[in-house]
C-alpha cells in the first residue's frame, strides 16, 4: 500500500495517507470521531468492523447516529466553539487527530471550565448590580441610555430623543437591513398602556418593529400579550444590553 502511494506522493504525504488508512481499519469502538458539517460539530463512535459496499468502498457503521448536540442538549455550533478546535476542519485529508482533546470532550459532555464559569458568574453579578444603578438614573439619563444602546447596536437615529410625537421616543433605521423601528420609553406602564401603544404601532405601516422600554412595569410582564414584531425591554434587559454595548462605566459614572 505504501509503495503504491510512494509513486505519486512525497515521503511525508505517503506517510500521512497510510496512517489515515491504518486508523480507519484499526481504531477501536472507544475512539471518538468528529466532523464539521453546515457549521456544526458532529460526533459519534463507530463499530470496529469494516464493511465492503457494493461500489467497492468500505465503511464503518456508527454506533447510534452522528450527533450535533452535547450530552446536555446544547447545539455544537461552530461560532460557539474555540478556533483552536474548529481549525481542524481545514485539514486537507480524510482522517486526522484532534489537538484539543480535553476541550472537545468537555464541550461534548456539556461541562464548563472553572475559569469560564467564574467569568459567567462575574458577568451575571455585573448585570445584576447595574440594574439597581439603572433604576436610580434620572429620566433624561435613562432616555439617553436607551438611545446609546440602540446606536451602539447599529441602529441609526432618524429623529431626536423624545419630541412632540406622542407614540415615538426614538425613530430608528437599520442601515444594513433597511428596516425601520421606533422605541417608546416609559417610566411606568401596565398592560393597558402597553396595549394602547401596540394598537398605535399597528397603524404605522412604515415601521417594521416596535421596542417598548419600561423602567418600572406595573404588574407581571410575563403575562402581557406581546404581538408579532414587538419587543418589551425591562430594566433587566436594558442592563444586559448595556453591558454588551460597553456602557457599564457610563452607568456607574452617572451614579457616582
Amino acid at each position: 500500500m505504501r509503495a503504491h502511494w510512494a509513486e505519486k506522493k512525497t515521503k511525508g504525504k505517503t506517510t500521512g495517507i497510510t496512517n489515515q488508512i491504518k486508523d480507519f481499519y484499526t481504531l477501536d469502538q472507544d475512539t471518538l470521531w468528529i466532523t464539521f458539517y453546515r457549521r456544526r460539530l458532529y460526533w459519534c463512535f463507530a463499530y470496529p468492523d469494516v464493511e465492503l459496499l457494493e461500489d467497492g468502498t468500505r465503511s464503518r457503521r456508527v454506533v447510534g447516529k452522528w450527533n450535533s448536540k452535547s450530552n446536555t442538549g446544547e447545539e455544537l455550533l461552530i461560532e460557539n466553539l474555540s478556533g483552536k478546535l474548529t481549525k481542524t476542519k481545514g485539514f486537507r485529508g480524510t482522517i486526522c487527530s484532534v489537538g484539543e482533546e480535553e476541550y472537545l470532550i468537555r464541550r461534548i459532555n456539556g461541562e464548563i471550565a472553572p475559569v469560564v464559569l467564574n467569568a459567567k458568574q462575574c458577568l451575571s453579578s455585573l448585570e445584576k448590580s447595574l440594574e439597581e444603578l439603572i433604576r436610580s438614573l434620572g429620566w433624561k439619563d435613562f432616555e439617553l441610555l436607551c438611545d446609546l444602546i440602540f446606536t451602539h447596536s447599529g441602529w441609526q437615529r432618524v429623529s431626536a430623543v423624545g419630541g412632540t410625537e406622542k407614540s415615538i421616543d426614538l425613530d430608528l433605521l437599520s442601515p444594513v437591513s433597511g428596516k425601520r423601528a421606533f422605541v417608546q420609553i416609559k417610566s411606568q406602564a401596565d398592560t393597558k398602556t402597553f396595549k394602547e401603544y401596540c394598537e398605535a404601532f399597528a397603524t404605522l405601516d412604515q415601521y417594521d418593529e416596535m421596542f417598548f422600554v419600561v423602567h418600572t412595569p406595573l404588574g407581571d410582564i410575563s403575562t402581557w400579550e406581546i404581538p408579532d414584531k414587538t419587543k418589551i425591554l425591562s430594566t433587566e434587559n436594558i442592563s444586559r444590553l448595556a453591558v454588551a454595548a460597553g456602557l457599564s462605566k457610563w452607568i456607574i459614572q452617572k451614579n457616582a
